[in-house]
């Protein structure tokens, strides 16, 4: 994976969200559920009632979720060709988990919103911890790119739209194992490795 230009790495070291602190980005709470006694005889309820949803059986998570990220990662990567979608990119919000499969019509909807407040610990907590790492990193990044068109040259916007790209791709992947059973987040120094600082 490309290191990041030399501009963008500045930038991030220059947002307070993005600081090498050792821990997670600043972000927003996921939504239900709150910070109740996990209960695994609830769990396993909610689990066999899931059986036949595409929610993940051993975390009761649906990557649907990360939908809302890959509309957003196809978005930074047109705005080198079409500058005009940066507009669409900075109307991106943060969603909570729940809010995302409320605005959905998936059929799985009210299944993956009530089995969200019965994941378990060793995979909720990672999780959470990689979504607020998202949300800042893909606000972080569509900041990056609105001064990159106002300041730098498009072969710079181009470099730095494709390597922001990865590095959320990245971290979506991150995402993604946790949703299938990985109880692995990227720590600060981790990201840090893959952007190049």
């Amino acid at each position: 994976m490309p290191n990041l230009p030399r501009s963008l790495k500045a930038f991030r070291d220059h947002q307070p969200g993005l600081e090498s602190s050792g821990t997670v980005f600043g972000g927003h709470a996921m939504g239900d559920g709150g910070a109740r006694a996990w209960d695994e005889a609830a769990f396993i309820e909610v689990q066999a009632r899931a059986a036949s949803s595409n929610l993940d059986r051993t975390t009761l998570l649906a990557t649907d979720y990360l939908n809302h990220f890959n509309e957003v990662v196809m978005l930074i990567e047109m705005i080198p060709d079409m500058p005009e979608i940066l507009d669409d990119a900075k109307a991106w919000r943060p969603k909570s988990y729940a809010d995302h499969f409320r605005d959905s019509s998936i059929a799985d909807r009210d299944i993956a919103i009530e089995a969200y407040a019965h994941v378990p610990p060793q995979y909720r907590d990672p999780f959470e911890t990689t979504v607020r790492q998202l949300d800042s990193l893909v606000t972080t990044s569509i900041a990056r790119l609105e001064a990159d068109l106002a300041e730098n040259p498009p072969e710079l916007l181009r470099e730095n739209a494709t390597a922001l790209s990865q590095v959320i791709q990245r971290l979506m992947e991150v995402a993604s194992g946790i949703i299938h059973g990985s109880e692995k987040t990227m720590d600060q120094n981790e990201i840090d490795q893959v952007i190049g600082a």
